[in-house]
């Protein structure tokens, strides 16, 4: 998981385009516009300095060249109900630490590597956020929506397709996870083909460079954020209602920033970690039908 602590200076008495919440994203996508993209020549000599030299100021260059290809990617999770703005800024630090870990050696462009680490950064803070989208409850799961996009990486697998058997077999095998899962998950992850493909007659217009400016207004905005406290206000009455070890389980295992393992709430009911798995199952079940019919009624 990626946090500020792991994210590198990237050069003194500078700092990226602040993006705010709003018409803040707006003018944040309009600045980063104004960073020139790089040759490959020019991206090569880049991080050539920066892992000899550790010159901050080609680490600098590499990142803010980048930085509409985090927005891009960013702007695919909105439909998570998440600040876009929170979104943006954890794909810039997915953007560093592929900046910082790039090497010549990988054989793609940064822009295909970086993609990965974008990808993985946003994907942590979607998990660590609050949402009413059940992305996977076991650890085996979450283990994997975590790690599948990095493993891939090290895999030198940086397209977006159908995984071969024999790396699924492996995946499975590493991540201790059912094969049909790896495939499943696979899917969901995918996004674009490389974001290097040229489109158009020139040349020097790549996918990368399509990013679409959507404009957002005050009030869209403010409903979005009233609807999503109304929801978590409705989530709230639900789990109240509901008998104690079941909410307990919700609350504990789907809810919490550090969810506990099945035997922890195993052991706190004396019960076995296969009971809790059912209880589990069943409590969110039956919290999706009585949410669903709450809203439906409140609509």
């Amino acid at each position: 998981m990626l946090n500020n602590s792991q994210v590198m200076v990237i050069k003194p008495n500078s700092s990226l385009p602040v993006v705010a919440d709003g018409f803040g994203v707006v003018s944040y996508l309009e600045k980063i516009k104004k960073f020139p993209m790089l040759s490959e020549a020019e991206e090569q000599a880049l991080v050539i300095d920066f892992k000899q030299n550790n010159n901050l100021d080609a680490a600098h260059r590499l990142v803010v060249s980048h930085l509409r290809l985090a927005a891009k990617i960013a702007l695919t999770y909105r439909r998570y109900g998440l600040p876009l703005s929170d979104i943006i800024s954890e794909a810039n630090i997915g953007l560093m630490q592929a900046v910082k870990k790039f090497d010549l050696s990988k054989k793609v462009r940064l822009a295909t590597y970086a993609a990965w680490w974008i990808k993985a950064a946003i994907n942590d803070f979607v998990l660590r956020s609050w949402s009413l989208v059940k992305i996977g409850t076991v650890a085996a799961q979450k283990k994997l929506f975590y790690n599948l996009s990095r493993i891939k990486a090290k895999l030198g697998l940086y397209e977006n397709k159908e995984l071969e058997p024999s790396v699924v077999k492996k995946i499975a095998s590493d991540l201790v996870v059912e094969e049909q899962d790896v495939v499943e998950m696979n899917r969901r992850l995918g996004g674009d083909t490389s974001l290097n493909v040229i489109v158009g007659d020139s040349d020097d217009m790549e996918r990368q460079d399509m990013l679409v400016d959507t404009r957002q207004n005050i009030e869209s905005n403010l409903a979005k954020k009233q609807e999503i406290a109304y929801k978590h206000k409705i989530l709230m009455s639900c789990l109240k209602d509901m008998p104690e070890r079941e909410a307990y389980i919700i609350k504990n295992r789907m809810l919490a920033e550090n969810p506990q393992t099945l035997e922890e709430i195993g052991s706190m009911y004396n019960i076995s970690r296969e009971r809790v798995r059912q209880l589990e199952k069943k409590a969110f079940d039956s919290l999706s039908v009585l949410f669903k019919q709450r809203f439906a009624d409140a609509a």
